[in-house]
């Protein structure tokens, strides 16, 4: 009877022998999973690491672009066709090799990142700018359909630092209201025809975040009449944009 009693007590269903056996592979399979990811993360960590010498690389690679720079400075400011309007700037290289003084001249363009993109009105004080960062940047003449596409694809506010799509006209009308700007329309004709109140909707606006390129660049600082990425591309800027769009 003891015996009888004994047996039953040691009965384990097949159902509950068949989770307790999935459950061991799972365990088995994420302890391999994290034993991977653990190894994959320990390796990218020694590639990261940098040897003296690679310090040394950048530092003279920023030097020179500094060289460069004032160089850049020396010669005239870049020429504008006489009947353009608002320019527009994309940012196409990352901070490699880059002196924090052109960094800086970046950031005060509002390109903080590779492939944003701001609209500025041209002044001996921009070109001067664009002049400093050229092998980081492109720019040229946007036509009334690469800025609409721009506005209604892309388009953002900062509002109270906060960075809010342009889905609703109420917002431009609460925001530049008192310019006489309530629609999006409105803006793209303040941008396109660099209106009166064209620093204004620019002031607002949040930097374009742009695709990378359909076909992508030479990755070429060169310039762009050239046969590199960089500097003035005149109309073909809008051929560019309708790729990173």
């Amino acid at each position: 009877m003891a015996e009888e009693e004994s047996k039953a007590l040691n009965f384990i269903p097949e159902v509950i022998l068949k989770k307790r056996k999935s459950n061991e592979a799972w365990a088995l399979r994420k302890k391999a999973q994290l034993e991977r990811s653990n190894f994959q993360s320990n390796k990218s960590k020694d590639a990261t690491i940098k040897k003296p010498e690679d310090f040394v690389i950048q530092y003279r690679n920023m030097e020179l672009d500094l060289i460069r720079v004032k160089r850049r400075v020396k010669r005239k400011l870049p020429h504008l066709n006489s009947d353009s309007k608002s320019l527009l700037v994309i940012r196409i290289h990352g901070k490699n090799d880059m002196h924090p003084k052109t960094r800086k001249n970046l950031y005060s363009l509002g390109l903080r990142r590779v492939f944003s993109a701001v609209f500025l009105k041209p002044s001996d004080g921009v070109l001067a700018k664009l002049q400093r960062v050229e092998p980081f940047v492109t720019y040229g003449y946007p036509n009334l359909k690469s800025i609409k596409e721009l506005i209604y694809k892309k388009g953002h506010m900062k509002i109270e630092k906060r960075k809010v799509p342009l889905t609703d006209n109420n917002i431009i009308e609460q925001e530049l209201g008192k310019y006489g700007i309530v629609c999006i329309e409105d803006m793209v004709h303040q941008i396109y025809n660099v209106g009166p109140h064209f620093k204004e909707v620019i002031r607002l606006m949040w930097p374009f975040e742009l695709n990378k390129p359909v076909g992508g660049l030479t990755g070429s600082k060169t310039l762009f009449k050239d046969g590199g990425d960089s500097g003035n591309r005149e109309d073909l800027i809008n051929e560019l944009v309708s790729k990173m769009n």
